[in-house]
């Protein structure tokens, strides 16, 4: 399963990422990963979660971004949900090829019991209509 922030860049997407990850740890029965470009919001994570810096992995397109993922998967057999901030960067994705990989992560999600939560820089109608109901806020 899928679930999406979107708005233009600056709008706030990080800071409703940030509260939802932190008030579903305390909930969560298995564990929880947050992907991001940095580790800038380290000290803004509960220590349960596991921060990700995308960055220092150098992948070059959004099929080696797939392959990491299963890499992330093949790892942790108790994985809940995968946040995912700053969504267009670190899966080296752009409009034009946003939708077949929220596709694929939405086929990953389903046969791995994993809810991905993305936060992506784009406006709500720029959106496949398949995806208009995983969106969770739109700022």
């Amino acid at each position: 399963m899928i679930q999406l922030i979107l708005g233009e860049k600056g709008k706030g997407k990080t800071k409703i990422l940030l509260d939802k990850v932190n008030s579903e740890i305390k909930t969560a029965h298995g564990n929880i990963v947050y992907l991001d470009k940095s580790t800038k919001h380290m000290y803004e994570l509960n220590n349960r979660i596991r921060l990700i810096d995308v960055s220092s992995f150098s992948l070059a397109s959004s099929g080696e971004f797939i392959g990491f993922i299963y890499g992330i998967l093949s790892q942790d057999h108790d994985l809940e949900q995968i946040y995912l901030d700053s969504f267009l960067k670190i899966s080296m994705t752009d409009e034009s090829t946003l939708n077949g990989v929220l596709d694929k992560l939405s086929e990953i999600g389903e046969k791995y019991n994993v809810t991905f939560v993305i936060s992506i820089s784009v406006n709500a109608a720029d959106v496949d209509a398949k995806f208009k109901e995983n969106i969770i806020a739109a700022l």
